[in-house]
């Protein structure tokens, strides 16, 4: 019977593989960033560093061939979970091997890995347990993007309808966020050390795997996904969206992604050295942890979320009937925000910044998220799964961070770690670059609401929800 409301039971997949999907990805996002800072480079040489590279380095290195394989990934899979017309297996079991994989990085070590290759020159160990991590890393991401990006991703527009999807990208985008408190929560006793990395990666990684096993029991593939129509040739299907008729043809699709693209990248400027920075430039130029939990902090604090959630609330209603309106306040002010951030480390500023900045991503996320998968062709989803991560991850991924890089490297602001090494930490000029890139959103955007946001009637059929 065909409905126009998401089931419960739905919801709750939505709710729940989005949220362990987030503790994974934030995990590796985030965390895997302040390990490489704050356990493979804590006790190096000035010598060992001299003779690999720095840990900024590093981690643009990392995150850059993480975005390329999510990419490679996503086209593969996304292409074969169409012609196998399966989404629930390439979820379930990759959410089971993803967390699996999240839970061995407790047991990298420099240690472990000069016994396991027989090193003994401290800079080729400090490389080699680099490019292990970045190794490991890739292998996370595929399995990742494969359950995730190509599948999860690709079930969740197939049980929607256009109508629906704003909403849906809102929940998504909430749970999102929760999902990276969540991580940051537990995450904060790890990079202070009250906690081991290893329990760290671990405990959350069986939780991921947990997921997936639900998912055995719980997911469904609607009719939707079986009548999907894919082409006899599995090797065009991957490179359908790049042929220079589709693009002409979903003009708009394309246009979205580049905006997007753009914003994203703005962020990855930034995001990958975010927690580094917190704990190396922000809390030790206000006093200390115990200075930025005085009164007026959390005071102002407060005052910040609940504009934030009232600003969130109207625009996303607003959005209903002035999308394009919305996308572009949406990168106006996120890009204001990125410049206010470079201007100081004072919390308050910081607190401030934070209002337009996460406003800002949120309509970008969500809206543009949403209009991406109105203006996917009908019955294609997992074709353009590929397609949508090279602009949304892969470019934003290899771009960003290297751009976050030459920024920090320039600024030259560094610590010295446990043996009196000179270790490179990110700086607030990174922040300007990131409102730079942001201001060439508009441009594609600008074309994108000329076009118009309607979507054809083959797109505006309602979805069989089981």
């Amino acid at each position: 019977m065909l409905k126009e409301k998401l089931s419960k039971k739905n919801w709750f997949i939505i709710t729940l593989f989005c949220f362990m999907g987030g503790i994974a990805w934030n995990t590796e996002n985030m965390y895997f960033n302040t390990f490489i800072t704050n356990e493979i480079y804590a006790d190096v040489s000035q010598s060992a560093i001299l003779g690999s590279m720095e840990a900024t380095t590093a981690v643009a290195r990392m995150v850059a061939l993480s975005a390329i394989a999510a990419v490679l990934t996503t086209f593969v899979m996304g292409a074969l979970s169409d012609k196998l017309k399966n989404r629930k297996m390439f979820i379930s079991v990759g959410y089971i091997l993803w967390g699996i994989v999240t839970a061995m990085f407790g047991f990298i070590t420099k240690e472990n890995v000069a016994n396991l290759f027989n090193l003994t020159d401290e800079a080729k160990i400090l490389g080699t347990t680099v490019w292990f991590v970045i190794l490991m890393d890739i292998v996370m991401t595929f399995m990742g993007s494969t359950s995730n990006d190509a599948a999860f991703q690709a079930w969740v527009t197939d049980v929607t309808v256009p109508r629906q999807r704003p909403i849906v990208e809102t929940v998504l985008s909430v749970v999102g966020t929760i999902s990276s408190f969540a991580v940051t929560g537990v995450g904060s006793f790890a990079q202070a050390g009250t906690i081991t990395y290893k329990a760290f990666f671990v405990g959350l990684g069986l939780i991921v795997t947990l997921c997936g096993v639900v998912g055995l029991f719980l997911i469904k593939d609607p009719p939707r996904t079986q009548q999907i129509k894919t082409s006899s040739n599995y090797w065009a299907d991957l490179v359908y969206g790049f042929r220079p008729s589709v693009i002409k043809e979903n003009a708009r699709l394309y246009l979205a992604l580049l905006s997007f693209c753009f914003a994203i990248i703005a962020f990855q400027v930034f995001y990958p050295y975010l927690l580094t920075y917190i704990q190396y430039v922000v809390i030790p130029d206000n006093g200390g942890v115990e200075n930025l939990l005085r009164a007026p902090v959390i005071i102002t604090a407060v005052v910040v979320v609940a504009i934030l959630l009232a600003c969130i609330v109207i625009l996303l209603k607003l959005s209903t009937k002035k999308r394009g309106l919305c996308l572009a306040i949406g990168v106006i002010v996120l890009t204001v925000g990125f410049l206010l951030l470079s201007t100081s480390t004072s919390i308050y500023v910081i607190l401030i910044s934070i209002v337009p900045v996460v406003l800002g991503n949120a309509l970008v996320n969500i809206l543009f998220s949403a209009t991406v998968k109105d203006f996917i062709p009908e019955g294609k989803t997992g074709m353009f799964q590929g397609i949508r991560m090279i602009f949304a991850v892969m470019l934003p991924m290899v771009i960003g961070p290297v751009i976050g890089d030459k920024a920090c490297q320039s600024a030259a602001q560094t610590i010295i770690n446990e043996v009196g090494a000179e270790v490179i930490v990110p700086a607030k000029n990174m922040f300007l670059w990131a409102g730079i890139v942001c201001i060439f959103a508009i441009i594609p955007l600008y074309f994108l609401i000329k076009k118009g946001f309607d979507i054809t009637e083959s797109k505006k059929e309602v979805a069989e929800d089981e």
